[in-house]
């Protein structure tokens, strides 16, 4: 008796090993992917502007990174008793200007470099919703707790997505003709902005998606259903956290075993078997920890570090 309707999955051309250069950016849903692959030790750089949630923050960071536009007085407030940029997320403001400044340019140097020997973007789509400031008729990524008068909420139309993505993967292949996109769309539903409105949202990012994907004849441009998964075979509230919107624990490992499936190869996966040893080693709490068997216990264990860390030697543990 079949009790799920699964979603067919295939393997990737291009998968993932451990010489892979991975950039991960997007909606919070791309941090737990990142989780994962930093908890495997792949070489992977992640949300270094802390999460942007629609396609246009994306393409803005971008933009700055790839013409090595550095961040300067002009990009950064004061609100709160903090100092905010309207292209990063809170989790980079300071009380110091400087400091955020330092963060933000730091920042976009960490995302050329990777974009330059990258060989995998994991690019993730919370919305399609964007605010734009009644100033200056920017779209944001995020807006700090700015008092809502200051915005105009908008809906980005299927064509808006695609050509901020559009524009995204010319300025990547600028500078990297070769690496491979894996889009997907979160599965974390912004009920926010209304039921119906979060499902025209990803409507709009499903169909943007679509026409990129079919518009690239090299293959080297794929979406993975994450949403998808989530709304069709993890289709209880079970699977769900206490929000009922964000992805429980058990939501997120069985989508990143989708994940593993599709896109690490298979030459990987004994490597990952033996970091998951050492890293459950670490995370071990002996009730006897001067015992000899413990002792001996912590010898083995850096045995197997020093073993891996020859044959991969950018492993840190």
């Amino acid at each position: 008796m079949k009790l799920q309707t699964q979603i067919p999955l295939a393997k990737a051309h291009h998968q993932i090993d451990y010489n892979s250069q991975l950039l991960l950016l997007g909606s919070c849903f791309v941090e737990h992917m990142g989780d994962k692959l930093h908890y495997f030790k792949f070489q992977a750089v992640q949300n270094p502007f802390g999460i942007l949630f629609h396609p246009i923050a994306i393409e803005h960071l971008v933009f700055r990174a790839v013409h090595q536009k550095q961040y300067t007085e002009e990009d950064v407030f004061f609100l709160n008793e903090r100092w905010h940029c309207f292209e990063a997320h809170s989790d980079l403001s300071s009380s110091s200007k400087e400091q955020l400044l330092l963060h933000l340019n730091q920042g976009l140097e960490k995302t050329l470099a990777q974009l330059k020997k990258a060989t995998h973007i994991v690019i993730t789509l919370g919305t399609a919703w964007v605010y734009e400031t009644t100033q200056s008729n920017t779209i944001v990524a995020n807006c700090h707790k700015v008092p809502q008068k200051e915005f105009l909420k908008k809906l980005l139309s299927v064509e808006d997505i695609e050509k901020s993505l559009t524009n995204t993967i010319a300025l990547i292949n600028s500078i990297n003709d070769t690496l491979q996109f894996i889009f997907t769309v979160s599965p974390v539903r912004h009920l926010k902005d209304g039921f119906t409105e979060n499902q025209v949202s990803k409507a709009h990012l499903i169909s943007a998606l679509h026409k990129i994907i079919h518009a690239s004849p090299l293959g080297l441009r794929e979406l993975f259903p994450s949403y998808e998964i989530m709304m069709d075979e993890l289709r209880d509230y079970r699977f769900y956290a206490e929000d009922m919107i964000h992805p429980n624990r058990v939501a997120i490992q069985y989508i990143w075993e989708k994940f593993n499936y599709v896109w690490i190869s298979k030459a990987a996966q004994s490597t990952m078997e033996e970091i998951d040893s050492i890293q459950k080693g670490l995370q071990h709490k002996s009730f006897h920890p001067d015992s000899e068997a413990h002792q001996q216990f912590l010898k083995n264990l850096e045995t197997k570090m020093h073993s891996l860390q020859k044959q991969l030697p950018f492993l840190e543990f």
